[in-house]
């Protein structure tokens, strides 16, 4: 029951899917609760692999065969993620590319990071991200459906379970009284990163069956490098992280995966 709770925590915390009622009444909250959410991170990724998986083969399947097809089912896959989310982690991204890029002071930067406008480098950034993202994922579907839906799989799930290494690596610099991602920053077990990695298995699995062991090292590999490069960002500017961070770590593997795998084939 509290595996079901929690994962039903983490649901309502990380996407728009309304846990209301007498089901959110069972659910409960308390900081303790959304501590332990965060090892089903990538259990939602399941839901937003799934949600976009359904998106892209329904409009690469009914569209016309044409060379744009690939791209036009790649926006509607990235569009559903993003209602999925509510841009949770786009916002993230955006946050952290204002507050690093607008200022070399550390103290400076968190500020910038928590004001809800998006600047100059934030919406470059966003606009950036989006364009890797649906060129990337159309460049898949042009070699097959099979190829594109294999990456989104391995993506959605696997950059949802990185930034838990970094809650893990790094100690939470963000506004302790306003931060709603403080409780899952607290601390994170070796049994939640366990279970996060366990919720990886399958999808990744399922990933390296439809295509190859090359195509998931590659996705794995080029994810694992830009968390590493998140990570000393992270630790050489701001001395530890942020919710913004762990967003933006989310959307720069999801794009890191798409990448490695595109370039092993």
């Amino acid at each position: 029951m509290n595996f079901i709770r929690h994962y039903l925590l983490a649901v309502q915390f990380f996407t728009r899917i309304p846990v209301t009622g007498r089901l959110a009444a069972w659910v409960g909250f308390s900081p303790a609760q959304l501590r332990a959410s965060a090892a089903h991170f990538p259990g939602v990724g399941w839901i937003a692999a799934i949600l976009a998986c359904a998106v892209h083969a329904a409009l690469f399947l009914a569209l016309p065969d044409s060379g744009f097809t690939p791209l036009v089912a790649a926006v509607g896959s990235t569009v559903a993620t993003v209602l999925l989310t509510g841009a949770f982690h786009e916002d993230g991204l955006a946050d952290v590319a204002d507050g690093l890029g607008g200022s070399a002071e550390r103290e400076w930067a968190l500020d910038i990071m928590k004001d809800s406008r998006v600047g100059a480098f934030g919406a470059i950034a966003l606009m950036l991200a989006l364009l890797a993202k649906v060129t990337l994922l159309a460049l898949l579907g042009s070699v097959a459906l099979e190829t594109a839906l294999a990456a989104l799989l391995g993506a959605q799930v696997l950059s949802r379970f990185l930034p838990l290494l970094i809650v893990g690596a790094l100690p939470h610099v963000g506004d302790a009284t306003g931060s709603k991602s403080k409780p899952l920053a607290d601390h994170i077990s070796l049994r939640a990163l366990a279970t996060g990695a366990l919720w990886c298995f399958v999808p990744l699995a399922l990933a390296c069956w439809s295509q190859d062991a090359a195509f998931l090292i590659a996705g794995v590999g080029a994810s694992s490098v830009l968390l590493l490069w998140m990570l000393r960002l992270f630790t050489r500017r701001l001395q530890g992280f942020t919710g913004d961070c762990l967003g933006a770590t989310q959307q720069v593997c999801e794009i890191a995966f798409y990448l490695g795998a595109a370039l092993s084939l």
